[in-house]
């Protein structure tokens, strides 16, 4: 992977590796970040709910990362230490506030114009989703959020949030079960 970066003893901007880089321009900043600050907001907005809050998070996270600066190059993933930093700094926020109620929705839903029947139909089934991932534990919402929903690897899930790629598995099959069990239970019955 090459960047466009300054050394400190030279005066010249080159494109080196990133092993060799000491510290980026803004604009530099900007292009390491561009790819994966979409994905960090999307996350923040899982957990916080709030789109106000997400920004202040991401916002916090792209500082924080920008005072790293000088020591980015020590990172294999720079997008994995910023989805590390956001879930972190989304928890602390979650336990100032006391709260125990972390909604996540779905967002990236497309719908491709159907019917009006199929989509009060959609639009119920994800309300439904929403109420069941409502009642995960945090931990497997994450890893929903992550896998189901931003497509993330189980090796990057791994390291973003320090687990064993097999636990990760158990507690993504588990919450599917459970949502699944939820939404089936529901169409047969009709209630919740």
């Amino acid at each position: 992977m090459f960047f466009c970066c300054k050394n400190k003893n030279e005066s010249s901007t080159s494109y080196t590796t990133f092993k060799n880089c000491f510290y980026m321009n803004q604009n530099e900043f900007v292009l390491l970040v561009t790819p994966f600050k979409d994905k960090v907001f999307r996350l923040a907005k899982r957990l916080l709910v709030s789109i106000e809050e997400a920004e202040d998070a991401t916002q916090e996270v792209l500082v924080k990362l920008w005072n790293k600066n000088g020591n980015l190059e020590r990172y294999g993933s720079v997008e994995a230490v910023a989805m590390t930093m956001t879930k972190n700094y989304c928890l602390d926020q979650l336990k100032s506030k006391r709260t125990g109620n972390i909604k996540i929705v779905h967002t990236n839903y497309v719908d491709r114009e159907p019917g009006l029947e199929k989509k009060i139909e959609d639009l119920d089934s994800l309300n439904w989703v929403e109420k069941i991932m409502d009642r995960l534990p945090v931990q497997q919402k994450l890893i929903i959020q992550m896998r189901d929903i931003e497509q993330y690897e189980f090796e990057e899930i791994a390291k973003i949030l320090d687990m064993n790629e097999s636990a990760i598995r158990v507690a993504l099959s588990r919450a599917r079960k459970t949502i699944r069990d939820y939404m089936t239970e529901t169409d047969k019955y009709g209630i919740s």
